[in-house]
């Protein structure tokens, strides 16, 4: 057993960290448990997924399902750390706990920005209003559960992955929603303008009404509570609830109390360390490279780093995350837990996206676009010298494509199509083959017919079964035409 480590933050980073360093014992010894670790978490709930937050608020999932595997061999504190001693290298918590540690990581992640509204504070309170809700905890997103119903009226104010996602999962719960954006367009960090129409039709469709470039000025306050939502251009908006979800600032307030280097969020190296050898940084807080990545993936690969080197696992030293947004959004009825109802299979098909690198080209970059309408799907790559520095693609399923709704009987066949009638081969193209015919040409001899707009007539009227109609096994060329002229030849 060697020094302890002890995590501070029980999200997706603080919970993949302590997993390893719980379950693995260090390079080189057979059969040893792991270290000896200590995850302190001031929330309530067990570790869980964040990103799935929204599929909860859209009633798809439960909150146990998407909680996170214990992790093994660690010791778990229901506490908030309010105090390091980096000379004596302890914790202090809020409840009195003092945990001593060899290697401290920090992973606070962020924390929900709080925009400067007129009327969203009163004089000296710390507490929102009622009505209004962030959007960034487990407990947010019950309370926002709870308090919406079919045809409520809500605002949400931000259009980056956050409030779209809460949008979206509000429109399937029935309200009433408005999106409001102060940027020219939706997810404007991670998306093209393309791709950015796509995901504003997209949440139209649900009945989700779209404002870009539309600054939110103040909230009107009645009784306690937050009922209108008042814009720079004059205009009020009612509401009954009001979302925030402009953003996420790191939580560095421990840290910079300590006396750790902080500028964006918590500097560290290759290794994630700080400027205290002792103390490590990972996540939402951590800024590696001038930095803050603030998304699931950075986080988890830089908790796989600093377990591999806590280990002493020969890897190499975390040098960077690519930035890669993935963002499924669902039409109404979709997911388990949505029952059948009158709004079941009706609206938008499902809207995969994905999408990294810089949204904006250079001026000499290489644009390549796919657009097809028809099949709801579009590509674009951005090569920048002899490398692949942005790509984004998106894909729509068609309503045809999706799942039927819990408790309807569906019946898949692989069966072929039956033969179509004969009105129905004179209304589309015939593909066809034509014998070919050697005849002597003289003066009095005329070429035997080719397999023009005539043979297709005549196709369809002396129509078969497939098994007769057209001899797959006959010599020839294909060809393909339309037309009711009369015959003058017959396909074999």
């Amino acid at each position: 057993m060697t020094s302890t480590a002890v995590v501070i933050g029980a999200g997706l980073a603080g919970a993949r960290v302590a997993q390893r360093l719980g379950a693995e014992g260090p390079e080189g010894t057979q059969g040893a448990h792991g270290l000896d670790t200590v995850l302190i978490g001031e929330e309530e709930h067990a570790p869980y997924n964040r990103v799935l937050l929204a599929e909860v608020l859209a009633g798809r999932y439960g909150a146990d399902v998407i909680a996170l595997p214990k992790p093994p061999g660690t010791t778990t504190l229901r506490a908030r750390a309010v105090r390091i001693d980096r000379a004596e290298r302890r914790v202090h918590c809020d409840d009195g706990t003092v945990v001593p540690y060899g290697t401290l990581i920090l992973a606070t992640g962020s924390n929900p920005v709080l925009p400067p509204l007129r009327g969203l504070f009163a004089p000296g309170a710390r507490e929102l209003p009622g009505g209004v809700h962030a959007f960034r905890t487990m407990d947010d997103c019950l309370a926002l559960s709870e308090a919406v119903s079919p045809g409520t009226r809500v605002v949400v104010i931000g259009g980056g992955l956050l409030g779209v996602s809460a949008a979206r999962a509000l429109a399937g719960r029935g309200a009433q929603v408005v999106l409001t954006q102060q940027a020219e367009r939706l997810m404007e960090r991670q998306l093209d303008p393309a791709s950015s129409e796509l995901v504003r039709a997209h949440l139209t469709g649900l009945g989700v009404e779209v404002h870009t470039e539309c600054r939110v000025r103040g909230v009107g306050v009645t009784g306690g509570a937050v009922r209108s939502v008042e814009l720079a251009d004059g205009y009020s908006l009612d509401t009954d609830l009001t979302v925030l979800a402009c953003g996420v600032r790191p939580r560095t307030g421990l840290a910079l109390a300590a006396g750790l280097d902080v500028r964006k969020g918590i500097v560290v190296d290759d290794r994630l360390r700080t400027c205290d050898p002792h103390i490590r940084a990972i996540g939402d807080c951590a800024e590696h490279a001038g930095r803050v990545y603030g998304l699931a993936t950075p986080a988890l690969e830089q908790a796989d780093a600093l377990a591999d080197d806590l280990l002493g696992r020969a890897a190499a030293p975390y040098t960077g995350s690519r930035m890669l947004t993935r963002l499924t959004l669902t039409g109404p009825g979709a997911g388990p837990g949505s029952g059948p109802g009158p709004g079941s299979g009706s609206g938008p098909g499902p809207l995969d996206l994905a999408a990294f690198g810089d949204p904006e080209p250079h001026p000499d970059d290489d644009v390549i676009q796919l657009a097809d309408a028809t099949r709801g799907t579009y590509r674009k790559v951005v090569v920048r010298g002899d490398r692949l520095s942005a790509a984004s693609c998106s894909a729509t399923s068609p309503r045809w494509a999706r799942s039927p709704a819990p408790g309807r009987r569906t019946t898949r066949c692989r069966r072929r199509q039956p033969p179509a009638p004969p009105a129905r081969l004179r209304r589309r193209p015939l593909t066809c083959r034509t014998r070919t015919t050697h005849r002597p040409r003289g003066p009095h001899t005329t070429a035997p017919p080719s397999c023009s707009s005539a043979t297709a007539w005549s196709a369809s009227a002396s129509w078969r079964p497939p098994s007769s109609a057209v001899s797959r096994r006959a010599t020839g060329s294909w060809c393909s035409a339309r037309s009711r002229a009369p015959p003058t030849t017959a396909c074999s």
